[in-house]
């Protein structure tokens, strides 16, 4: 819910109207990846890049890379699907693993 423009539950990212009132609804996907070209475009870097998805897929690889057990990265990604989320863990494993550690 948002209290003002203070929110204090539900979704962070939410829409803004042009008159500034806070909207329940969370950004859609697609406005978060126009938001982040535009801003990436502002400061000079190559808008194509950056996506919302690399930056969600560089979380859980991170999240998982450092130990985090997979559950709680989903929650905050909204994955709905283990299978969906488990591929980015999946690949974080296979960099940590024994198999790949032997390499170097």
């Amino acid at each position: 819910m948002a209290d003002g423009n203070r929110v204090t539950e539900g979704p962070v990212f939410r829409r803004i109207d042009q008159w500034g009132n806070v909207d329940r609804r969370a950004l859609t996907p697609q406005s978060v990846n126009l938001i982040l070209k535009r801003r990436c475009r502002q400061a000079g870097l190559d808008p194509m890049l950056f996506s919302a998805h690399e930056l969600m897929s560089g979380y859980l690889t991170k999240a998982t890379n450092r130990g985090v057990s997979l559950p709680e990265p989903m929650q905050q990604s909204l994955h709905k699907s283990l299978s969906q989320a488990a591929s980015h863990y999946n690949n974080a494993e296979r960099k940590n693993g024994r198999a790949a550690r032997l390499i170097v």
